[in-house]
């Protein structure tokens, strides 16, 4: 595979002169390219620049508006109503994850809900930002069925990620963003594009038998992880992100969506809660104590330890050439 080595400045410019040049105004690109360039920083590839095509093509097909800016309703004080505006959630979430944030220090408690909006990204950054705030962060969403529920051979549910976030005051803290199939969809594409083969378990093919070739799993379908315990999970996903949000289940965003390539319309229900309010002093210390007892157990590695020892690289990241060559095209 032919790469080549970008700076992360020169990720971010690249991504943000594609956006402006697919139909961006400078808020909704400043933010994507933010998101793109962390997740190429912190080696989420899968949700970095090789999402670029996607948002360009979902501008250009006019399912998506570029230049929308959320409306934000936060008159009940554990509620804020984000209306995505039909724009990408990376600049709806910039601006609703502060009044998420500061309604949770108010109550101790406090939920999100956002609808109308297209997300196209990793969860981790939102619930990172809510422990980053010493909050405790839960978010979800769904996605276009291409998972198989525990029993039946026919995509169902979407990939439907969790993400999960506590903090950890002066220190990095604990993440975890995961797909509730055995794996991403992304991850699949990836090892398609650069001939990887899939771990059992990870979907079947078009004729409904397992397969561990990343093309026929693109062609058939995936699985929920741990059987029916994932596939529960998935179900439960499915319903806090779009029943209650107001927003698609993922049955509903395929029949509604273009097929672009780009994401489909969804919800996302994050919570935020604070410990303070809610335990009070001592929850540091309690909670530190865990972790430590955690991490001393031999081959134990925290969730989200990979992506913050990366995030100390600040030099180069091997780009794939034949991505760099599209996007370029895309940019101009």
């Amino acid at each position: 595979m032919s790469v080549e080595n970008l700076t992360l400045a020169e990720i971010e410019t690249l991504a943000k002169q594609t956006l402006l040049a697919g139909g961006c105004d400078e808020n909704n690109a400043a933010a994507i390219a933010d998101t793109v360039t962390r997740a190429e920083r912190d080696g989420s590839t899968s949700h970095g620049l090789f999402r670029l095509p996607g948002y360009v093509k979902s501008m250009r097909s006019g399912k998506v508006d570029g230049k929308a800016t959320p409306v934000i309703d936060n008159k009940m004080a554990a509620i804020v109503a984000v209306d995505g505006q039909g724009g990408y959630a990376p600049y709806t979430l910039q601006c609703a994850l502060p009044v998420l944030a500061k309604a949770a220090q108010n109550t101790g408690i406090a939920v999100m809900r956002l609808h109308n909006s297209y997300h196209f990204a990793a969860l981790w950054p939102e619930v990172e930002y809510l422990a980053e705030q010493n909050l405790v962060g839960l978010a979800c969403t769904c996605f276009k069925p291409s998972v198989a529920p525990a029993g039946t051979s026919t995509a169902f549910f979407g990939t439907n990620p969790l993400a999960f976030a506590w903090p950890r005051p002066d220190k990095t803290p604990v993440v975890f963003d995961m797909a509730t199939s055995r794996l991403a969809k992304g991850d699949v594409m990836l090892a398609a594009r650069e001939g990887h083969d899939l771990p059992d378990g990870t979907g079947l093919g078009p004729d409904g038998q397992p397969s561990n070739d990343p093309h026929e799993v693109l062609k058939g379908v995936l699985l929920p992880f741990g059987g029916y315990k994932g596939s529960a999970i998935s179900m439960m996903v499915e319903l806090l992100s779009s029943a209650l949000t107001g927003d698609q289940f993922s049955y509903e965003a395929e029949a509604q969506d273009n097929n672009d390539g780009g994401p489909a319309r969804g919800g996302e229900l994050i919570i935020a809660m604070s410990p303070d309010l809610i335990v009070g002093d001592g929850w540091r210390a309690h909670s530190e104590g865990f972790i430590a007892e955690l991490s001393s157990l031999e081959g134990v590695r925290l969730p989200g330890e990979r992506r913050h020892k990366n995030r100390q690289d600040t030099g180069t990241r091997a780009i794939n050439s034949a991505l760099l060559e599209t996007i370029r095209g895309l940019s101009g």
